[in-house]
């Protein structure tokens, strides 16, 4: 028996029903979305049901972490497919503000973040993580949940909330859910709906790239060798370009060229107009 949804559109609103939940002695997650949900953003809300009683779902198109050329006009809004699939799922409250009330009259207060927010989407995207930041935060402060569930498709974007929540005290646990994938690989993403049914075709290669890196790693080549290579195969495929596919530190996001810990291949390219990321990680054999 699914749980029923409520939707509501303030932050008082908001706090009421996370107070009226917390006055019963139970626990909150929160999962933060941009909407047009598909089966990834539902697999956090089963996570977020497995560390707390009550799951709030946030649907907000920040406007903060698109750049002047990017897709915030065109990206699907669907608020009540969202509403019906939330319900479906479990969740027991959408959190769906307008504008306005994220970024009231005179909002002058941005976070940034140093270190994991630089090079990848950071260099090829300015200004976004520091957009994410300041969202997250607002929202975890004012859900203030026990729990934040984020996916691992946007692994830096899940070091960045990791590394400010630390940074400021904010006193929520982030926990990151796995991936989802197509049959064929694709990582599920609400960008997938761009893209030709040609490009759909190509997209796989995407992980098939990532895979080529990791087996690579694992039999002692280097990201410098690696990394090249695997970008070649990706334009020969059919991308149009490649942003990065680089080999980090699973956690520091620093630069690795061997595989002597722990380690994440993050990749990013165009397919047609679709901008579409990935990653997997890898660990180094037990000795």
């Amino acid at each position: 028996m699914t749980a029923e949804l409520d939707i509501v559109r303030s932050v008082a609103e908001l706090r009421a029903r996370v107070k009226y939940w917390r006055d019963q002695g139970l626990t909150i997650a929160l999962v933060p979305t941009m909407g047009a949900l598909h089966q990834g953003h539902l697999s956090l809300v089963t996570k977020a049901l497995e560390h707390a009683d009550r799951v709030v779902a946030s649907v907000f198109v920040n406007p903060t972490q698109f750049g002047p050329n990017e897709d915030f006009s065109r990206y699907p809004r669907q608020e009540e497919r969202d509403a019906a699939l939330l319900e479906g799922a479990g969740c027991h409250l959408l959190f769906a503000p307008t504008v306005t009330e994220m970024y009231p009259d005179g909002f002058a207060t941005t976070v940034t973040v140093a270190g994991v927010a630089d090079g990848l989407c950071g260099t090829v995207r300015p200004g976004h993580f520091a957009g994410v930041a300041t969202v997250v935060t607002k929202l975890l402060l004012q859900a203030l949940p026990d729990v934040a569930v984020f996916g691992e498709k946007d692994w830096q974007q899940l070091a960045v909330i990791r590394r400010f929540a630390r940074d400021l005290d904010i006193p929520v646990g982030i926990v990151g859910a796995p991936t989802l994938r197509e049959a064929d690989g694709l990582a599920l993403s609400s960008r997938n709906a761009y893209m030709t049914p040609e490009e759909r075709a190509i997209a796989p290669w995407l992980k098939r790239g990532l895979d080529g890196v990791a087996d690579g790693l694992r039999a002692g080549a280097s990201a410098a060798d690696l990394c090249p290579k695997a970008i070649d195969g990706l334009l020969k495929a059919g991308f149009a370009s490649v942003d990065y596919l680089e080999v980090r530190d699973a956690e520091t996001l620093a630069p690795v060229d061997k595989l002597d810990r722990p380690v994440r291949i993050l990749v990013a390219a165009r397919l047609g107009k679709t901008r579409l990321i990935d990653n997997i990680g890898v660990v180094p054999a037990s000795r």
